[in-house]
């Protein structure tokens, strides 16, 4: 997998190094939505050589962050419509059934009803679970301006920054991608610690409104 990581950001990069006008804000456009769609290639990876690409004076850093924006929402928002329209009937066919397995719909499903929509906030620095999670919501039938809510304030916290970074330090590139993913780890500890402070809190509630009762 690290050896694919690797070759395929190098690849990515000389692309974008040969291309010129537009095609270098489609191709990473493009590989945003496909990710998006559950497809295993590492959105961290895309959005850090679209941030080093603007280093290198081969795009405006600006409208790649647009168009980073725009590929990762519109890839969650397909993923969210077609459980919302399909359902899980969509998981037993091909390509779906390749990326999308019932376990992890399940866990999914699990923590969406544990967590209810701030999982939809979450799921955009869970990697492996983003695309069933937001499956799942759909198939729940969340109110899709909910979805659009959470995922995109959550994309516009993560997508200006991973690309931001790297535009600011890409000499150091190689330590940019460990910086992003302490971020990422800070980001699900912050949400962790969140979720146990308002569970205490609904517990003491709870408890002191059944004491009030007796």
């Amino acid at each position: 997998m690290q050896n694919f990581v690797s070759n395929f950001s190098n690849w990515l990069l000389d692309f974008l190094i040969n291309s010129s006008g537009a095609a270098p804000y489609f191709l990473v456009f493009g590989f945003l939505l496909i990710c998006g769609l559950g497809i295993p290639i590492p959105e961290d990876i895309i959005l850090v050589v679209a941030g080093y690409a603007t280093y290198m004076g081969i795009t405006d850093l600006w409208l790649m962050v647009l168009a980073c924006y725009a590929g990762v929402i519109l890839g969650d928002s397909i993923m969210f419509f077609l459980g919302s329209f399909f359902g899980k009937k969509l998981v037993r066919r091909w390509p779906f059934n390749k990326f999308l397995s019932e376990t992890s719909l399940a866990l999914a499903k699990r923590k969406l009803h544990q967590r209810g929509n701030k999982l939809i906030f979450a799921a955009r620095f869970m990697p492996g679970l983003r695309a069933p999670i937001f499956f799942s919501a759909g198939t729940l039938h969340l109110p899709a301006r909910i979805f659009l809510f959470y995922d995109g304030i959550a994309a516009l916290l993560s997508v200006p920054l991973i690309v931001g970074l790297a535009y600011r330090y890409g000499e150091q590139i190689d330590r940019i991608t460990k910086e992003i993913k302490k971020a990422e780890h800070g980001v699900a500890i912050t949400i962790l610690v969140i979720a146990m402070v308002l569970g205490i809190k609904w517990y003491l509630s709870h408890r002191k409104a059944v004491e009030g009762k007796r």
